[in-house]
């Protein structure tokens, strides 16, 4: 296992150090905390990127870690009342939705390849900054934007989510259309 994946596996243990400082009022701390999370992402990309030591392992774990650390914040920051509920349903809906379809992708055959799109990593920044913003909340009473940042998260994180429905749904026509094409003949036969 490469450096790029202990930073991805520092990133996950990093999660409940996070949502223990957010509930026990520790906003400080869980700032300092989440920013180290997002620096270990930020490196662990750039370092698989350059040492040309990206792995199959590296590629389900980082979103899973990604995945985990914004569902558990906008999770903790809705349960203290920092952010309304109706951003975290949108997140946290839009995350079980695609992973129930990889699930169904999988269970019928197909191998899936997803890459991100452009809207899933402006969602992803919006959903980082969401979070940044909530974070400094109670420090400067809901910061000026941080209404507009979660309207933005709310749209991409949809878009996103619509985006990615499309790609699944290809994924399964192309594992239909490879279960019901017929075998070459010719080749049967060299």
């Amino acid at each position: 296992m490469g450096l790029a994946n202990w930073l991805t596996v520092l990133r996950i243990l990093l999660i409940p150090v996070f949502i223990t400082l957010l509930v026990y009022k520790q906003r400080g701390p869980a700032l300092a905390v989440f920013l180290a999370a997002a620096l270990t992402d930020l490196l662990d990309g750039y370092v698989a990127r350059h040492r040309g030591s990206q792995s199959r392992l590296g590629a389900f774990l980082d979103p899973m870690a990604d995945k985990l650390l914004l569902m558990s914040s906008f999770v903790t920051l809705t349960w203290l009342r920092v952010l309304p509920f109706w951003i975290a349903a949108v997140v946290i809906s839009r995350d079980l939705i695609l992973v129930i379809g990889a699930l169904a992708i999988h269970m019928a055959g197909g191998r899936i390849t997803p890459r991100p799109t452009r809207a899933g990593k402006l969602a992803t920044f919006f959903q980082v900054v969401t979070v940044f913003l909530g974070l400094l909340a109670p420090f400067y009473r809901w910061p000026a934007g941080l209404r507009g940042v979660i309207w933005l998260a709310a749209i991409f994180t949809i878009y996103s989510g619509l985006q990615y429905i499309v790609q699944g749904m290809r994924f399964l026509n192309a594992t239909h259309a490879d279960e019901t094409r017929e075998p070459d003949e010719t080749r049967l036969f060299h």
